[in-house]
């Protein structure tokens, strides 16, 4: 009997009893924890997620440890370009204490109802449906009342009081405009030049 878990992004095979490295876990030392399976095999091979319900991987944390170190060597030639850095990978130890399979409980059915003496009418239920599907119409806003329209009479004289008004105020505009402008003066009549005299004849004299 033996199970495949995933645990930080890998998985595992695991049996009971094993020990085994994982990534580091959120957990404190000597705490127990469910692992995530994906695979259970016994006498049948169970993956399906309904046939996983049921399957329970339980482990324990021994210790946080840290990995071998790792050297990591940087060269570029030609640039005298080196680097040399190391890298540790945190990890935990953990133990696997049990794998345990047990059918998932089936949901619980809603009790029957108590059987009465009388059979419900026929026509209740049917009644009562169409009450529930029938749409709930919400009932329509009184329509605004349009404001009544005015009188002829009295469109025609308000027209005529504008039309009168318009008329003044050009006529103001118009004598004011010609007030303003100044009158031009007339040009003075020029002085008649005296005519000259014409020279007698010398038979006259």
């Amino acid at each position: 009997m033996y199970a495949i878990v995933k645990t930080g992004g890998k998985q595992y095979r695991v049996e009971r009893g094993q020990t085994l490295l994982v990534e580091r876990l959120k957990a404190d030392e000597g705490a127990e924890m469910q692992l995530e399976p994906i695979l259970y095999r016994s006498e049948e091979a169970i993956f399906d997620k309904e046939g996983l319900a049921g399957v329970k991987v339980t482990a324990k944390v021994l210790a946080h440890v840290r990995g071998e170190k790792l050297r990591v060597f940087k060269f570029k030639p030609k640039r005298g370009y080196k680097r040399r850095t190391g890298h540790r990978q945190d990890l935990t130890r953990i133990e696997v204490l049990d794998i345990s399979h047990g059918k998932p409980k089936a949901a619980r059915k809603a009790p029957a109802e108590k059987a009465d003496g009388k059979a419900p009418a026929e026509g209740a239920p049917a009644a009562a449906g169409e009450a529930t599907a029938a749409p709930v119409r919400a009932k329509a806003a009184p329509k605004a009342e349009k404001p009544t329209a005015e009188k002829p009479k009295a469109k025609a004289d308000a027209a005529k009081a504008t039309g009168e008004a318009k008329a003044t105020g050009e006529a103001k505009a118009t004598g004011e405009a010609k007030a303003a402008k100044p009158k031009a003066d007339k040009p003075k009549a020029k002085p008649a030049k005296p005519k000259a005299e014409k020279p007698k004849a010398k038979g006259d004299a």
